[in-house]
Parts: C-alpha cells; structure tokens; sequence
C-alpha cells in the first residue's frame, strides 16, 4: 500500500514522484520501458532553464537519482488496468498488483516510427523526432522532414533558417498543414516538396547518409542525401488501459483542466498523455509538480 502510485517514469512522473516525496507521501513509480521518458533519446539538451547543456540521459539520470535519494520505489512493469475505489488498485501485465490512495497517470506518449531496419540504432545520430529539440545541433546540413501536417511544416520552417536545405518528404498528394505554412516554404530557395512518396530504407550504419524513398504511385524508388531526417508523423498516447477511468479525446489523449484532476476521485494526470498545446521538458515537469500538490491535497482532504 503506498500514498501514490505514478504510472510513468519521464520528466513529468518523476518529477510528480519528487513533489509527493518531499510532501512526505510514500510513492512507487511503474514504468514499463525506459527510465528518464523520450527525452533520453535526445543527445543534447540546451533549452532547460538553469542547464546550458546536458544530454537527455544525464537530465533523466538526475531525475531518478533525485527521486530514489528521497526515499522514492520503482518497479519495471506494465500497467494494464487501473480499478477506483477507497484504495486504488493498479494491475500489472505480470500479474502484480499494487493499491494506493491516489494515482498520478503520466504515462506519455509515443512519437510514432517510421518502422524501418536500424531506425532505433540511428536515433540521435540522424534519426530525430523533435526539431524544436535537436534542430539547433544541424545547422548548415542537409536535412529532410517526413511527414505534411502543422508539426512537420512548423519543423520545416525552422529548419529552413539555419539548414543548407531541407526536403520535405509527403506521402499523400499535398500537404496537410495549414495553407500559410506551405506557402512561406514554397517561397523558400533552400526547401524542395517531395509528394506521393514514402521513406522505405534509412542508409548508414553509424550515421545517417541518405534516404531511400518511393514513390506511391509508381513504386520508383530514389536515394536522397540527407545528414539528418526528422519525422513528424504523429503522437501516439498509450492510454488504453486508462479509458475506465478518465475521458479520452479523438486522438486518445486523456482530457484534463489545469488542474489535472480527472472525473475519477483520486486519479491525476500529467504530461504528454493528456490535451495540451505544448509537449516539452519544461511543460511536463510543471504539469507533475501540480499533480502531485493536488494529489496530496486530495490524500490529505480524507
């Protein structure tokens, strides 16, 4: 039996395990796959307040250096349910079960993969999914952007003031971002639109080289030059074992106010899991500080 229960181990979750630690609430922490969230597979971090410059891992290794001194539990599991009730009970894959008094969701989200053959071993060494994160680090190369909605155009077009060229690379017949955004790139010399094509193959054992693409209609396949790729294909939140307890928008994010308490008594949400405009280190590390106050307000109110 513990306090709270954070379901997530990124910035967000670590940090809400921090809060409640110091509030003198007993916590456990349930991550399924990697301590330290996305951001460990960012080779450099630069925009942190109070950091000039660390990697991802070092800021995720602080994290849980911070959280495991304060007194903080961690188990490697996957939840698979969440059940209300006085005492919240949380089940594992694995069959473990573990209850608490409050649950603080900060599960996350996924940016979704191309799917190819040494994606994961490139990531960080020409494979990105953040040019707000790693953009800065490929000035004067050649750089290509998978993917025609507003985050890979809003990518592109930041790409496009300190990059030698960038190549946008569309699977469908036209952009799906916002008229304004494909407009100021097709005025740009340094920007060349790729449509009807398809990433099928990444070139490079150690680095990034080139892409090879094809093209959906004729299945041609061509090889482009390109130091970094950037794909901005979408966001997958991993919320379906949530969906019992809290309400999920079209795209399976869960629903919150600023308060981050959900329509379930005693469950909390933070971080990229939920509704909200921006998805950095610095949004989800205050959103699991105001859903761990809250969470230990809620213990303290019963």
């Amino acid at each position: 039996m513990h306090d709270i229960i954070v379901i997530g181990a990124g910035p967000a979750g670590l940090t809400a395990a921090i809060y409640a630690l110091r509030f003198g609430k007993s916590v456990l922490i349930i991550e399924k796959e990697t301590f330290g969230g996305q951001i460990t597979h960012s080779p450099k971090v630069e925009n942190y307040p109070g950091f000039k410059e660390m990697s991802g891992t070092e800021f995720a290794d602080k994290l849980i250096d911070q959280t495991i001194s304060l007194g903080g539990e961690i188990e490697l599991e996957k939840v698979v349910s969440v059940t209300p009730g006085d005492n919240i009970k949380v089940k594992c894959k694995s069959g473990k079960e573990f209850e608490s008094k409050a649950v603080i969701i900060a599960a996350g989200s996924k940016h979704r993969q191309l799917g190819l053959e040494g994606e994961n071993e490139l990531v960080g060494n020409g494979v990105s999914y953040c040019a707000v994160c790693d953009g800065a680090f490929c000035k004067g190369q050649k750089v290509a952007v998978v993917g025609g909605g507003n985050t890979a155009l809003q990518e592109a077009v930041m790409l496009s003031d300190i990059c030698e060229s960038v190549t946008i690379i569309q699977n469908l017949s036209t952009l799906t971002g916002e008229k304004r955004l494909a407009d100021i790139l097709e005025k740009k010399d340094n920007v060349k639109i790729i449509l009807n094509h398809t990433v099928c193959e990444l070139v490079g054992k150690d680095k990034l080289e080139s892409l090879i693409i094809k093209n959906t209609v004729t299945d041609k396949k061509t090889e482009i030059v390109a130091d970094t790729v950037f794909v901005a294909i979408g966001q997958a939140p991993e919320n379906k074992p949530f969906e019992n307890i809290c309400e999920l928008d079209k795209y399976g994010y869960i629903v919150s106010d600023e308060s981050l308490k959900l329509k379930t008594p005693g469950i909390f949400v933070a971080g990229d899991c939920r509704t909200k405009a921006v998805r950095q280190i610095t949004t989800a590390t205050g959103d699991g500080a105001i859903a761990a106050v809250n969470a230990c307000r809620y213990i303290d109110s019963l």
